[in-house]
């Protein structure tokens, strides 16, 4: 349930919000972060217990953003209910869902090995959890931009480069993110005759949780050129791109894809 006891917020009718899903931490943080900074007020989901990101709702919080956790699992049905009408109950509306939250296999396993139930966990989480979240924020702005074209809106979804680059020991993951690739054109085409952009942004190599069991070997490896800049990515990396995409500085780019990702995914001869 939604815990974060805080005071009610001033807020007007232009307020912009925006549901970042896995908004606690890692890129969904610097997403969140850029967010705040840039004026919008966050509902951000995440499954820790709400004593475990109390630090992050008060950073955020201390950047000007009125802030509402929402503790539950994406994968669940039930849960992303809840996420939809806990944010309209507190915010009214939401102008821009960010699809952000995924999860890696729990084992890195060879194409050859890997298990069903890894394959069903990872894309409950990862495809399933974000499509019909995106469903059911999509409804309520077509109606909403059906009574008010002032009423800004858009889907960003946080892919990665794995859309689109094979990994063998990690297929369930490379699956899913091309399936979320896919479900971003096809928001895109469906919400385009109502004036809702969607976006796909497509990180690369970023530091993270992650990304914390293989930093040894991607340190070698962008070192190496893997990277052309040479450089790991960082979550604010992948949030300013985010905040500018929701902002509406690309009005006429619904369907984009956005690699952020230090030249990683440029073919080299």
């Amino acid at each position: 349930m939604t815990g974060q006891a805080e005071e009610t917020p001033d807020l007007s009718m232009s307020s912009r919000v925006a549901l970042v899903t896995g908004g606690t931490r890692g890129i969904g943080l610097g997403i969140a972060r850029a967010l705040a900074e840039d004026g919008w007020n966050l509902a951000i989901g995440g499954t820790r217990p709400d004593a475990d990101v109390s630090a992050v709702v008060g950073e955020l919080r201390a950047l000007g953003a009125a802030v509402q956790y929402l503790r539950g699992d994406l994968a669940r049905s039930d849960d992303r209910a809840r996420f939809v009408a806990e944010a309209r109950a507190r915010f009214g509306a939401v102008n821009a869902l960010v699809n952000n939250a995924g999860r890696a296999p729990r084992v890195r396993a060879d194409l050859l090995e890997a298990t069903e139930e890894s394959f069903d966990e990872v894309l409950r989480t990862n495809l399933q959890g974000p499509y019909f979240l995106s469903q059911a924020i999509a409804r309520d702005q077509v109606e909403r931009r059906r009574a008010d074209l002032s009423f800004a809106a858009s889907i960003t979804f946080i892919t990665s480069v794995s859309a689109g680059m094979a990994s063998p020991n990690r297929g369930e993951y490379c699956v899913s993110k091309a399936g979320l690739s896919m479900a971003a054109r096809l928001f895109a085409v469906r919400l385009a005759e109502h004036g809702i952009p969607v976006y796909e942004v497509r990180p690369g190599i970023v530091a993270t949780d992650m990304t914390a069991g293989v930093r040894e070997t991607y340190d070698r490896r962008i070192a190496g050129g893997l990277v052309p800049e040479r450089r790991w990515g960082q979550p604010d990396d992948v949030g300013r791109v985010v905040a500018a995409l929701v902002r509406g500085d690309f009005p006429y780019a619904t369907g984009t894809v956005i690699n952020v990702d230090g030249g990683l995914s440029v073919p080299r001869l």
